[in-house]
Order: C-alpha cells, then sequence, then structure tokens
C-alpha cells in the first residue's frame, strides 16, 4: 500500500484516522493462531484492522509503512507472546505505539500465555532476549524498549494462560466488546456536509476552553435557531474529545426532557455512554443527578450539552456544576443566554453570528453548483436568495438543496414564493424559540416584528409598559433568546427571518385581515377601512401607503376597534371627519394630521406617545384642552405652522416634547415646570425670543436644543439643569451672551453656539475657575462671535476633547497649544476665510474639514501636508482609532467608523507622498491594483478637486467603495463637500486591521484584485458633478509595480517634485485639461 508519510515520522494529535485497529504481535508465536482468530473477528465486527503482511521483507529497521499505519489508528493491540521481545521490529513498533498514545491513541496489552511481571520486570524469555540485544544495539536503544515494556504493563489490558476457565474463543469476545465500546466513544460526530466557516468559530472556542490548563471551564454556545451552533458544537467536539478521559456528546436535552422518563432516559444515557455499561439504571431524577455526580466527579471530563433551552434542564443532569474533576470542560448550546447563568459567574460565552457574505455565498453554492460560487447565468438570483437567508445557515442550506437541478425560472418562482411565505423547514426551525415563550413575550415579540422593528428600545418599553406586557422584563429575555437585538443605538431589531416568521403567525390566525390582531400591509388596512371591517380583535394598525393617496372612509371604521392600542398614519389623507377613535390608543403617530382638534368621541387618557408631523391644522388649545390631566403621555411630538405658542398642559409623565419647526411658536409658559421632561426640541423656532425660567426641579433634562431658535437670552437658572449632556445654541444668531451659570452645566458632553460668547469664568465664581467642562466631548463654534481661542486652548479646561467645530468662524490662527489636545479626533475649519495660520494639528487627528480656507499660508498648508502624510503613511500604527470590538460588525465601515481617516484641505498641488502609479484622469471611476495575502500598511484615496459646478448644487457627497476578488464592493468612506470648495484636495482611508478582515474574508490568495471605484450620491450628480474632479488616485504598496517611498522620517515632505516631468506635480490652475 501507498502512505504518506510525515516528516520526522512523529505524531500528530489532528492527523485523521485511517484504521481502527493497529495489530502489533511476532509473527512466529501467533501470526497463524490466536492473532489470526483475533485479526478475523476484529473485521467480521467491521473494524478497519491493520496487519502487517507476512511477505514483508523483514530487517533490522522498521518499515516507514508500518510507522505511519501505526500513527492513523485510533487503538492499537500489543500481543505479548513468549518470543514478542526478540524480535527488535515489534520492539520498535512497541516504542513507536507509546508515543502515539502520548497524542490519544488507545493502548490496549495483551499477554497471551505470558505473566505480565516477565514483561514488566524482563524476565525469562524476555530477559535473555534484551540481554543478546545488549551486543548489537546501544544502551540507549535497550534503555527505550525496557522503558517501553515496562509501561506497557501499566496499561489495562488482558491475560490468558493454558488452563485457565475460559475458551479463546471467549477471551477473544471480551477484546472485541472493549474495542466496540472504545471505538463508539472514540469515533468522530458527523457534523455537516460542507463545512463553511466553522474552523475559524472552532479555533475562537478551541482559545476559550484552553484545554491545556488546569481548573474547570464552562462554556455557552449561544445564538439564534439555525445559526450553527450545533454544527459548531459537534466540530470543536471532534478536535477535543481525545484530550479527555471520558467524553460524551448528549444531544437533543431539549426535546428528550419534556417528561420525567425522558430526563431518567438522559441520566441514563450519560452514565452508560461515558462509564460503558449498558445495564446502568437510575430510580429517580435525584438519585440520577447523584450517580451522575459520584461516578463522574474523580474523570477529567468533556461533556457537550446541545439544545438546552431551560436551566432545569442542567440542574437535572449536573446538579449544581460544582463537582468537575479539574481539567474538565463543560460546553452547553442554547438559544436563551440566561440558561447559561445556571453555570455560575465564571462561565465563559461564545456568540455565534450569521456567516459573513463570502462564507454565505460558498455555503449556498455548495449546496445549490455543488461548487463554491454561483453559476454565471444564475448569478442575480442566487444572489437575491443569499440576501434574503441574511447569513442563516439553516436557510441557506435547506433552500440551497431544494433549489439544486432545477431551472432559473423555477429558482425565480420560489424567491417570490419565499418572500411571501417562509419555507417551512426554517419556519419550524425558528419557531421553536418562540413556542417556548410566555404569552406576554409572544406579544412583545409579535410587536416588535410586525409594528417596532427600526424604533427606539426605551420608547417601545414606554408604550407597552402600559399594556401590562412587562417589557423591562420581556425584552431582556428576547434578547436573551436571540429573538431580537439592540444595536449601539437602543434600536431593536431582529433577523428578516424572524420577523417574517413573527408576521406568518399573525397572518394565520385569519383568512380575513379584520380578524388579525395586527395590520401592516398598507393593501389589508386599507380593506379593512374602506370596508368598515374593524374588529375588536385588532391591535395594531400600520396605514402607510408608498405614494401620497387620498381614501374615503365608510361609516365610523375605527368605531368598532375598541382594542386598537397603535396606530401609525403616513402618506393618506382621510377626507372625511369621524368621531371615533379607540380610547384605549397608547401611540398614534399620523403625520399630516388632517383635522384641527381630536374626533369628537375620543379621549386621549391612555395616550403614551403623540405624533404629529407637518401637521398645519392642529390648533394646541383644542389638543391640549385646559384641565385635562394626561397622566401617562410621555412623548410628544408636533410639528405645525399654526403653533403660535405652548399653552399650559399637565402631563406629569412627559419625558420628551419635541416642538421643532414650529416657525411661528413665539411663546413658552413663563416658568417651566416639568420634572420629567428629558428632552426638549426647539430646532428652527424661528419666531421663539424668549426661553421661560426653569424651575430647580427640573433636574432630568438631558438634551436641550435650540438650533436656528430666536432666543435672545438663555436665564440664568440654565444652570438647575445639572444632569444636562446636550445643549445645542448653533445659529441662533439673536443670542449675544451666555450667563455664568453655563458653567456649572458640568454633564455637558456636546456644546455647540455661534453668536453667544462664552467668557472666561470669574475665579469667584463656585471655584470652577479650574476645571471648564470636564465630560465635554463636542464644542462646535460658528458665526462672528470673536472666539478667545487663547481660553478656549487649554487643555484642562476640556480634558476629554474629541471634536472641535471651528467652521465658518472669524479665526485668524490656529495656535500651537492644540497640539496638546490628546483626545482631539475631528476639526472642522472649512470655510474660515480670515485663518492664515494653523501651527500643527493634535497627534492623533482623523477628521480634517478645512476646505475653502482661501487665506491659509503656504507654510501651513505645507504643514498639514506633512502631518497627513506622517499618520497615513504610518500603516498600522494608525489603528490605534479602531475600537477592537468593531471587527465582529458584519458591516465592517458603515456600522463603525471610528477608525476613518478622510481630509478635505485647499492646495495648489498634489504632494509628493501621495504620487502613485495608480491613478486616474478624466470621467474613469476605477481603479484597480493587486495585492498579496496581507493588505499593504499604506493605502490611502484622493481626490483632486476643481472648480465648483455653474449648477445650482449647495453639496456633493462622493462615496467611495473597494471590492476584493470581483466579490460586492464594500462602501469604505464619504467624502463630504460644499458649495465654494473650489481646489480641494480630499484624502481619504480605513484601518489597516479592517481592510485585512475585509481581504480575508474575499477568498484569498497570493495574487488578489482589488478594485477601488467612487460614485457620487446622488444620481443627478452622475453625469453633472457638483465640482469638477481633475485627477485622483490610490496611495498603496501593491505587488503589481515598483514602489515609490512613503515619507522619510525626519524629514520635511515637498510638495513639488521638481525633478519629474508628470503632470502629477504641476500647479492646478497650470494643468493642461483633460
Amino acid at each position: 500500500m501507498a502512505l504518506q508519510i510525515n516528516e520526522g515520522g512523529s505524531c500528530s494529535s489532528t492527523a485523521p484516522y485511517i484504521y481502527n485497529v493497529f495489530l502489533s504481535f511476532r509473527g512466529e508465536d501467533t501470526r497463524y493462531n490466536f492473532t489470526s482468530h483475533l485479526y478475523k473477528a476484529l473485521c467480521d465486527k467491521g473494524f478497519n484492522t491493520f496487519i502487517d503482511d507476512d511477505n514483508l521483507q523483514r530487517g533490522e529497521e522498521i518499515s516507514t509503512e508500518l510507522l505511519k499505519a501505526i500513527e492513523l489508528s485510533m487503538i492499537s493491540i500489543v500481543v505479548f507472546s513468549e518470543n514478542y521481545a526478540s524480535s527488535t521490529w515489534c520492539l520498535k513498533e512497541l516504542v513507536k505505539i507509546l508515543e502515539c498514545k502520548n497524542f490519544g491513541q488507545l493502548v490496549l496489552p495483551v499477554f497471551y500465555k505470558v505473566n505480565p511481571s516477565e514483561v514488566r520486570k524482563q524476565e525469562g524469555k524476555f530477559g535473555i532476549a534484551l540481554t543478546e540485544h545488549e551486543e548489537k544495539h546501544n544502551k540507549d536503544t535497550i534503555q527505550s524498549w525496557r522503558a517501553a515494556l515496562t509501561k506497557a504493563t501499566d496499561l489495562a489490558g488482558f491475560s490468558y494462560k493454558d488452563g485457565c476457565f475460559e475458551s479463546e474463543t471467549q477471551f477473544i469476545k471480551r477484546i472485541i466488546e472493549k474495542i466496540s465500546s472504545s471505538i463508539s466513544n472514540r469515533t468522530q460526530l458527523f457534523v455537516a456536509k460542507y463545512l463553511v466557516g466553522i474552523d475559524s468559530r472552532v479555533k475562537k472556542i478551541e482559545l476559550l476552553l484552553d484545554t491545556k490548563s488546569n481548573g474547570v471551564r464552562m462554556l455557552g454556545i449561544h445564538g439564534l435557531g439555525g445559526v450553527g451552533k450545533t454544527t459548531i458544537a459537534r466540530a470543536v467536539y471532534n478536535k477535543i474529545f481525545d484530550r479527555f478521559d471520558k467524553s460524551y456528546f448528549l444531544e437533543n436535552v431539549r426535546e428528550r426532557s419534556l417528561t420525567t422518563n425522558g430526563i431518567i432516559e438522559l441520566q441514563e444515557t450519560l452514565l452508560s455512554k461515558i462509564l460503558q455499561d449498558p445495564y446502568l439504571k437510575v430510580d429517580n431524577v435525584p438519585k440520577g443527578i447523584e450517580v451522575i455526580k459520584d461516578r463522574l466527579c474523580h474523570t477529567r471530563l468533556l461533556l457537550i450539552l446541545d439544545d438546552v433551552d431551560e436551566s432545569n434542564q442542567i440542574e437535572n443532569l449536573l446538579g449544581r456544576c460544582d463537582w468537575f474533576s479539574s481539567g474538565s470542560r463543560i460546553i452547553i448550546t442554547t438559544r436563551d443566554m440566561q440558561v447559561l447563568t445556571t453555570l455560575g459567574k465564571a462561565h465563559l460565552v461564545y456568540e455565534v453570528k450569521e456567516l459573513n457574505q463570502r462564507e454565505a455565498q460558498k455555503l449556498f453554492s455548495l449546496h445549490a453548483f455543488q461548487m463554491n460560487k454561483p453559476r454565471e447565468d444564475y448569478s442575480e438570483v442566487a444572489k437575491q436568495i443569499i440576501h434574503y437567508a441574511n447569513g442563516l445557515p439553516l436557510a441557506l442550506t435547506i433552500i440551497g438543496s431544494d433549489l439544486c437541478g432545477k431551472s432559473i425560472d423555477k429558482w425565480k418562482n420560489a424567491l417570490e414564493k419565499y418572500k411571501n411565505i417562509p419555507h417551512q423547514k426554517i419556519q419550524e426551525k425558528l419557531k421553536i424559540s418562540y413556542d417556548g415563550l410566555e404569552k406576554t413575550e409572544k406579544d412583545i415579540f409579535l410587536n416588535v416584528a410586525c409594528i417596532f422593528k427600526g424604533f427606539k428600545k426605551d420608547f417601545v418599553t414606554d408604550i407597552l409598559e402600559t399594556c401590562n406586557l412587562c417589557p423591562r422584563y420581556g425584552i431582556p429575555k428576547l434578547i436573551d433568546k436571540c429573538l431580537i437585538t439592540i444595536d449601539q443605538w437602543g434600536i431593536l431589531s431582529m433577523h428578516d427571518l424572524l420577523q417574517q416568521m413573527g408576521k406568518g403567525i399573525v397572518q394565520e390566525e385569519s383568512e380575513n385581515p379584520g380578524e388579525r390582531s395586527r395590520i401592516w400591509c398598507y393593501e389589508d388596512a386599507y380593506e379593512v377601512l374602506t370596508g368598515n371591517m374593524g374588529t375588536d380583535k385588532i391591535q395594531a394598525m400600520i396605514l402607510r401607503s408608498p405614494e401620497p393617496v387620498t381614501m374615503k372612509l365608510q361609516g365610523e371604521p375605527f368605531e368598532r376597534m375598541k382594542n386598537l392600542k397603535f396606530l401609525l398614519v403616513e402618506n393618506v389623507h382621510i377626507c372625511e371627519k369621524f368621531q371615533y377613535l379607540p380610547n384605549g390608543l397608547r401611540l398614534l403617530e399620523w403625520h399630516k394630521f388632517p383635522f384641527s382638534s381630536w374626533p369628537s368621541k375620543y379621549c386621549p387618557q391612555k395616550l403614551v406617545a403623540l405624533n404629529m408631523r407637518w401637521s398645519s391644522r392642529i390648533r394646541m388649545e383644542k389638543i391640549f384642552k385646559q384641565g385635562f390631566q394626561f397622566n401617562i403621555l410621555k412623548h410628544i411630538t408636533l410639528q405645525s405652522d399654526s403653533i403660535t405658542e405652548l399653552p399650559k398642559f399637565c402631563a406629569p409623565a412627559l419625558q420628551t416634547l419635541n416642538l421643532s419647526h414650529c416657525a411661528r411658536l413665539q411663546n413658552l409658559p413663563n416658568n417651566l415646570r416639568l420634572k420629567s421632561l428629558e428632552y426638549f426640541y426647539l430646532r428652527n423656532c424661528s419666531m421663539l425670543e424668549k426661553f421661560p425660567n426653569i424651575h430647580p426641579e427640573m433636574k432630568r433634562l438631558k438634551r436641550l436644543d435650540l438650533y436656528r431658535s430666536g432666543i435672545r437670552e438663555l436665564p440664568s437658572s440654565i444652570g438647575y439643569l445639572t444632569e444636562l449632556i446636550y445643549l445645542g445654541l448653533n445659529c441662533c444668531l439673536n443670542l449675544r451672551d451666555l450667563p455664568d451659570s453655563i458653567y456649572k452645566l458640568q454633564m455637558l458632553e456636546h456644546f455647540g453656539f455661534d453668536g453667544a460668547k462664552l467668557r472666561p469664568p470669574c475665579n469667584s465664581f463656585d471655584g470652577l475657575s479650574e476645571y471648564g467642562f470636564l465630560r465635554l466631548t463636542e464644542l462646535s463654534f460658528g458665526g462672528d462671535c470673536g472666539i478667545d481661542l487663547e481660553f478656549l486652548m487649554k487643555p484642562n479646561y476640556f480634558p476629554v476633547l474629541r471634536l472641535l467645530d471651528l467652521a465658518i468662524t472669524d479665526i485668524v490662527s490656529i495656535p500651537e497649544s492644540l497640539n496638546r489636545f490628546t483626545t482631539l479626533e475631528t476639526l472642522h475649519i472649512a470655510h474660515c476665510q480670515r485663518l492664515r495660520q494653523i501651527f500643527g494639528l493634535p497627534p492623533f487627528i482623523r477628521i480634517l474639514r478645512a476646505e475653502n480656507c482661501r487665506s491659509l499660508d503656504a507654510q501651513s498648508s505645507s504643514r498639514l501636508l506633512n502631518q497627513i502624510g506622517e499618520i497615513l503613511c504610518g500603516g498600522e500604527r494608525s489603528d490605534i482609532f479602531l475600537d477592537p470590538p468593531s471587527l465582529l460588525c458584519r458591516d465592517l465601515f458603515r456600522k463603525d467608523d471610528s477608525d476613518s481617516r478622510c481630509y478635505t484641505l485647499p492646495y495648489t498641488e498634489i504632494p509628493r507622498w501621495l504620487d502613485s502609479k495608480h491613478q486616474s484622469v478624466g470621467n474613469g471611476n476605477s481603479i484597480s491594483f493587486h495585492v498579496g495575502r496581507k493588505f499593504p500598511n499604506v493605502f490611502a484615496v484622493y481626490f483632486a478637486f476643481g472648480l465648483w459646478s455653474q449648477l445650482p448644487y449647495d453639496h456633493g457627497y462622493l462615496n467611495v467603495y473597494l471590492s476584493i476578488n470581483g466579490f460586492e464592493k464594500v462602501w469604505i468612506n464619504l467624502i463630504i463637500l460644499y458649495r465654494d470648495a473650489s481646489d480641494t484636495l480630499g484624502i481619504c482611508s480605513r484601518s489597516h486591521l479592517k481592510l485585512q478582515k475585509l481581504l480575508n474574508e474575499s477568498n484569498p490568495s497570493d495574487y488578489n484584485h482589488v478594485e477601488v471605484t467612487y460614485e457620487w450620491e446622488k444620481e443627478t450628480h452622475h453625469n453633472n458633478p457638483p465640482i469638477e474632479l481633475r485627477r485622483w488616485g490610490v496611495k498603496v504598496e501593491c505587488i503589481c509595480c515598483p514602489q515609490i517611498s512613503s515619507i522619510p522620517s525626519s524629514m520635511a515632505l515637498t510638495l513639488v517634485d521638481n525633478d519629474s516631468h508628470s503632470d502629477l506635480n504641476l500647479p492646478l490652475k497650470k494643468r493642461r485639461k483633460y
């Protein structure tokens, strides 16, 4: 036979087994009797057994073929007979076998008609044979053989002597039983037909388990249904099970724990499989718990409990989980994070995420096409199906297998069906988690799926709390069960297939939309309202037309919807006035509400949230009638040109008051005493000149936004708002001075103002003159406000400042003291027409807006370009901007821009360090190059803009994309330009770590094709860009052309390469037109 030999012939813990059993024996003693009978019995039981060929040429050196066979065997049986030690071949086999034992191989010694003590002590014929070997072999070799013989006798095995009570046939039967049970425990589990994305996840779990360390580690593998938890757990088991004394993978714990008998069967299965005792029984669940503990507590154990959904399922098997032997590893797969609390505080969690784009495409293609990527003619519909599955392996596998071999027309028909009716097998799997919920949790889930996906969690919580659904308990439970998610902005979301499942559950309630609990489809809502088909079963309705429409109602369509709690209307104009709205409404969101007051027979006493944007007819005195108490109203958003004043009204629980864009609003109450108010928005209330006095009890306000309002002054009582974190006063052109009490707002994180002056605090002002704003991260100015930069540029006044906006101000210079702001990342100085000098940037600046600074001197421009070049060409050092957890995001670049680097500044020439062979002049919007397996440290995209268009454009958004090896292009950055930004240089880049991850997910090789493209965001800009693009390029250390050196260390950058004849370095105004 031909076998591939390992270099050096050493064993490997990861080598796959080819043979179940390797037989080591002395041929002249047992080949034609005992060993041949044992070999036949093994083969009869189906065990793949290696036995050496009697015709193999014997010699002093054992063949590499035999060494390899030993390595590739799960079990080695060593038959010690009276002449075993006389064969050096046998002794060398034994040494190799014991070496492989260290890597997990099971070794069974069989003492056939010899006394084990003779082997251990090398007495009798064993002693004589070794003495004879000493004449031909060195001392070390003899010693290794003696040690191997002694070690072999320490192992549990079998002994057979002449005249014993059992026959040789019975003896062999006992050996076969042992082999059967051992192989059963050592056989690897089937994982999946195609292992896509498994290895990387297994490696991460291996790192968490750290099987080489002592102590006990308990790990939960957590994720939504169908995401691959069981598949990954099986792969982990196969990878590490042979590192433990005992191991077992207990499947389907949830399904098998439904009855007491089922639990007892699980306990017996666990015990019998691990202890290899098929007759072991337990009487009841409590006794089973104790037996498991007593019998397994001294064993270094690997145990995986698969598909657990309740804590008591773990307790029924493992008790208090405090008895495991050192070195043991316990793994639980579950959809419910809460289950893992049973494991104690020190447990670890690995959350399984959906497949990324590359993995999803590969898994689907393997099932649908039996190859790694879609067929060319199916690529578009395959792309849509992969998008529909949204990275869920279950959906990709089932749909791919179903469509395999079918015509493209059937694929398209199937896709349309899946969009409306989910695949039954996928639905059944996902619905398991839903079925395990309590009634209130099911209601919350269905409300999110049908109504509140995309809403803020706190807002939804306030609403559902008044419906007795206990959302403060239920929402975290749904998160633990992976049924919903919350992003970094607190927005509720869920997997698209889970949302489709939830909507499907509601649709199954009735064929008649009027008999369903929730209506979200415009056609269904239209049918119910125009046909007056409403019933008391309807709890929620969204009436949202894709295009503005006018609707005529029949009678009183809301009168019979007595249980309607959530009503959302948009893009629908209702002509006829109606009298009824359900008094139980908690959420009323009606854009362009057509009436001035409530329907005559509606009482809004249970309203929690009211949103009437763009509703020009409403009258505040009719909406908020004097004397009426809105006891549970928490959120108000009103926008109307008819609102001139905010009347006094009673809303003790009010948290949000949004009157933005009420252009005629002139009066607020003289004294503001809304104790619960947290968010107050008055943006674009241009006629509002006086802000009311603030009551000392208004301490909960967090955001006050007066952007572009007519406010002339702020009351000194503003100092009472000690919890305020956002104060927006930008474009308040009437506001000239800020009160000294502004310094009492020590929780401020964002502060913006224009015309007003921020004076240094007086020395006597509550001792705050030394501190400034200790929590302020964003500070913005605007207008000709006479900024005192010497006062502002004191780092101890703003110790955590990250963004400074000085755009469109009258500043003349930026002092060198700005360099001391080590936390500052973003600086806006665009359109500062008087700015002449910049003496340096903060060391970690990543966003700079400096376009249209026409007075900036050449030395300052050079200084800016030098520092930007040092940052961008610093390679991996620039990854200090990157927050490592962001690498876990599927959309690496859009969801987290903390590593984005973008610089726009005036220029007349392109700096030498940006010189690149990869550039484009004219209309080409694509540049390609090649990289190896490591993405280059230096990567920057630059754009040289010319004159602003004569067309009436106010701004332009230029998106930059990157595609690797033909995979879908990924957005990596955005350059924003405003009118008058002529002769601007835009430079952008992203973190090397993220670019490397993108490369890793794009089927990398030694030679990878990278394409950078740009697009104007608005379609109207595609053919008529808002600004002339004279040249653009990519600075990159590629492998397709010789490299131009980056910035020399400790050397200023040269703006112009005088030795070059390229137009690249010509002043823009002298450059020839293309």
